[in-house]
């Protein structure tokens, strides 16, 4: 009588469900702070060591429905798949698609438009000034992009957002949204957390109409740097909320 040996999950599998999981949590997170649009925007991780192979949520599906197993796994060297059913959103593919395939160092990829970084993204000067810790977090850290051309559709478009981006965690898009890249889940989280926070803090003091307290360069810079340290406190914030999660929404896991 023969003996079936129950498979066991090599390493890379329960590493790319744990990176499936996190990246579940994120999109439940963000409709939990508000910042999800309808069943738009996107968020990616990329699976592979040169970044080409990537997770990404499936065209139109709401981000409370978004769970480990249902995101979709792409070649953004297989422009084939915009010929299937299964076709990611063509300005999805267009953003994601070119970044991961053109800048490997971006292993997590979120683009979406909340509220007070869009804000931010509408003004002339987008540019995150340095008036308090939050927003010098930032310094030196964001890229900003003018050349809005509409729909991200287009394979310029693409490659103009990936060149944009570079090695900045931060990408304000003029007149659209903002991307975040980093190279975890969490990290990631953690950018678009206090980006946003940050994004809310300078728009209410541009409301008072009074004068900006902008840092010095030399102390922005400073404090940019001080904030280094404290890169594992995003880790750990990220990994509360999954804790909340997992009392509340358990099945982002599935």
């Amino acid at each position: 009588m023969s003996v079936v040996t129950p498979l066991t999950p090599s390493a890379d599998q329960k590493s790319e469900q744990r990176l499936r999981e996190d990246l579940a949590a994120a999109f439940r997170l963000a409709v939990e702070f508000g910042w999800h649009e309808g069943v738009g925007n996107h968020f990616s991780a990329a699976v592979s060591e040169d970044g080409t192979k990537f997770l990404m949520n499936r065209k139109w599906r709401h981000f409370s429905e978004v769970t480990a197993s249902n995101l979709q796994l792409l070649d953004a060297n297989d422009d084939s798949i915009v010929e299937t059913p299964d076709a990611p959103d063509p300005s999805a593919w267009c953003i994601h698609g070119t970044v991961h395939r053109l800048n490997p160092a971006v292993k997590v990829l979120f683009h979406v438009h909340p509220p007070n970084a869009t804000a931010l993204a509408t003004l002339q000067d987008p540019s995150m000034k340095p008036i308090d810790l939050n927003t010098a977090r930032f310094f030196g850290k964001v890229a900003v992009d003018l050349g809005f051309g509409g729909m991200a559709d287009e394979a310029e478009e693409g490659r103009r957002i990936a060149e944009t981006l570079g090695n900045k965690p931060i990408l304000i898009m003029g007149n659209h949204g903002v991307s975040v890249a980093a190279e975890t889940v969490a990290e990631a989280f953690d950018h678009l957390y206090y980006f946003e926070r940050a994004a809310g803090t300078l728009l209410t003091a541009y409301a008072t109409g009074q004068p900006l307290a902008v840092m010095s360069d030399n102390l922005a810079a400073k404090t940019a740097a001080e904030w280094e340290p404290y890169k594992g406190m995003g880790h750990a914030h990220f990994d509360y909320l999954k804790r909340q999660l997992d009392k509340n929404q358990p099945d982002y896991r599935d």
